[in-house]
């Protein structure tokens, strides 16, 4: 029971350019400021910023 308690304050951050998940995990009280999240999917890298599972897209790369 209490491995599911634990569980449920932890979600994948996903990619702000193609939505799908990154190799990082976040637990709710998690702060981070100005994080280079990188894709391995489509290969881009975003700089966020994270705070009680809310994330902003702080600088995404040109086209």
């Amino acid at each position: 029971m209490r491995d599911a308690e634990v569980m449920k304050k932890i979600k994948w951050i996903l990619c702000p350019t193609c939505g799908n998940k990154t190799r990082t995990m976040i637990r709710e009280d998690t702060e981070l400021k100005n994080f280079p999240l990188f894709c391995p999917k489509c290969k881009i890298e975003s700089l966020i910023q994270v705070r009680d599972f809310q994330i902003v897209v702080l600088k995404e790369p040109d086209a």
